[in-house]
């Protein structure tokens, strides 16, 4: 995956590594959890962020009268 993010060519990566089709390269750049991560992160919007959900009065309140 760092050789592919340098490089931006996935042809390259290919013949780094000697495979003998792109096919066989793109099952090694599929599976970065990394990148998956940072790019689910990316689209979540901001007020669904982890840490930043604030309860109401009112919801806490009604929280605390069932219990």
């Amino acid at each position: 995956m760092i050789i592919l993010q340098a490089t931006q060519d996935i042809r390259k990566v290919s013949l780094w590594l000697g495979h003998a089709t792109m096919t066989t390269t793109e099952v090694y750049t599929r599976g970065d959890p990394t990148e998956k991560l940072e790019a689910m992160e990316a689209i979540v919007p901001p007020h669904l962020r982890r840490g930043t959900f604030q309860p109401t009065d009112k919801l806490m309140a009604l929280l605390k009268s069932t219990t």
